[in-house]
């Protein structure tokens, strides 16, 4: 049934469940889908059972020790070591796999490794090394939760993003301005906020020096004499600043604006496109006070009040990647490499390819997800893969409804489950549950219910299950998460 919401917003204290805002399924669905893909029905059942800020703080702990994906045989590869493109394009197709196989069974860390893709951006279109994707994206898993500052002066120098933003060619001859450009607009201040064009010159005259590449695809070092030595200014203060001196003064000098412009960014992927400055003005304060640790803030955030409050349930656009791994995480279905890259195929086609956002700042989000094409291809990939399912699984779609209902013989029952279970905002009103319903019962007459003759061991389950989740996935609130 439709929802009675409690439209205040809650502040960063602390979330206590109460009678207002009580630690419901909904809110469960909310926490797992925010930080991760989802979760399936035995998952919020134990979730139930557990303090929500405990649980907050089980997951990002979890997070915090779970080590870096394996390190592939090619993760040092370079172009001496291949003998045709084929070779690459089957490492890259193997690490998007495993990338997928990694969120569906490591959420949180994953969530947070793929909004750090999305903001030190890298286009593998442009650096093309399977190597060079392979340690930036081991450099992504290693600092999602770590130090920021540390994050930021350790991903100007990996190959990826030396190469993507032509810190490679960058000499005290010839200074490129693109990384020093985009390390302050788009990686730490925001646009224009707080520097000069000035200040992105000098600051790439610091940078310079990353040049030493002996053989495309290796390791890229530091050639002291095409560094640039002369003095510089930066954010006022002169001197002869290297690599490392810039991003002391970086955060020493614009600490204030670092915090609240990541702060906002986070704010506004994890909880909702729209700010509130009095949320994100308490998470800036904690990320200062904790020397640019990102950990504390996550908890902070998502353990309080607000990030639990009825408006910001169901606020979100799901992403493709999102709209793909809901099905895998919450309704247990099955998957194999060919599922996987299936993903990556109807991911791209969505606009979200692994390893290539749109430009270098990144994919947009929430409505950019949506237009007249995209939304008409969500309708058809929802359909194309749910008919693999249940063709060749269809008992899955059976324990899927099982999970949730037990023996229950109403069909409106059964419908209202999968909705809470996949669209926790509901439907807009009854009308809509009943159409909803009706597409459930399929073409069982309706004497078969009203007899109670329909149960859950008929053959007809798959088929009325997959009926349902192709009509739900259709529907404008199912986008949302």
């Amino acid at each position: 049934m439709p929802k009675i919401l409690n439209c205040d917003p809650g502040t960063i204290a602390p979330y206590v469940p109460n009678a207002d805002a009580p630690w419901n399924k909904a809110r469960a669905i909310h926490l797992f889908r925010r930080l991760g893909f989802g979760a399936s029905e035995t998952e919020l059942t134990a979730a139930l059972a557990q303090s929500p800020t405990e649980l907050v703080d089980i997951m990002i702990d979890t997070a915090i020790n779970l080590p870096p994906t394996a390190e592939p045989l090619w993760s040092n590869w370079t172009v001496d070591d291949y003998t045709s493109n084929d070779e690459v394009v089957m490492q890259i197709e193997e690490w998007r796999r495993t990338w997928f196989s990694e969120m569906i069974q490591n959420g949180f860390r994953e969530k947070l490794a793929l909004f750090w893709h999305n903001h030190f951006v890298t286009r593998l279109d442009d650096y093309g090394c399977p190597s060079y994707l392979y340690q930036y994206h081991n450099l992504l898993q290693q600092n999602a939760l770590g130090n920021f500052k540390t994050f930021v002066h350790e991903m100007g120098r990996t190959p990826a993003m030396l190469v993507f933003l032509n810190g490679v060619q960058s000499t005290k001859n010839a200074p490129n301005e693109n990384y020093a450009r985009e390390l302050f607009e788009l990686f730490t201040l925001g646009a224009d906020n707080g520097y000069t064009q000035s200040d992105i010159e000098e600051a790439s005259r610091a940078l310079t020096g990353w040049n030493n590449i002996p053989v495309y695809c290796g390791a890229i070092s530091f050639m002291p004499f095409l560094h640039d030595n002369g003095a510089k200014t930066i954010f006022g203060e002169t001197g002869n600043w290297n690599y490392d001196d810039l991003h002391d003064i970086l955060f020493e000098q614009r600490g204030n604006k670092i915090a609240a412009f990541i702060c906002t960014k986070i704010y506004k992927h994890f909880v909702s496109p729209e700010p509130d400055d009095t949320i994100i003005t308490a998470m800036a304060a904690t990320f200062q006070a904790n020397n640019f640790e990102i950990a504390p803030v996550l908890r902070q955030l998502f353990k309080s009040e607000h990030f639990f409050s009825d408006p910001i349930l169901n606020i979100r656009i799901k992403s493709p990647i999102d709209y793909m791994l809901h099905f895998v995480k919450e309704m247990n279905f099955p998957y194999t490499d060919a599922t996987l890259d299936a993903f990556n195929y109807f991911c791209t086609i969505m606009g979200q390819e692994l390893f290539n956002p749109v430009d270098v700042a990144g994919w947009q989000g929430d409505l950019s997800w949506i237009n007249s094409n995209t939304l008409t291809g969500r309708w058809l990939i929802a359909d194309y893969y749910i008919s693999p399912i249940y063709n060749d699984y269809p008992d899955v779609l059976t324990a899927f409804l099982v999970g949730l209902i037990g023996d229950t013989t109403d069909p409106a029952y059964a419908t209202q489950a999968i909705v809470d279970q996949l669209m926790p905002g509901g439907l807009q009103n009854q009308a809509d549950y009943d159409q909803a319903t009706d597409v459930f019962k399929a073409d069982i007459p309706q004497n078969y219910f009203d007899d109670e003759l329909w149960d859950l061991s008929w053959d007809t389950i798959p088929a009325q299950v997959a009926l349902l989740l192709q009509h739900l996935s259709r529907i404008p609130e199912y986008q949302l998460g």
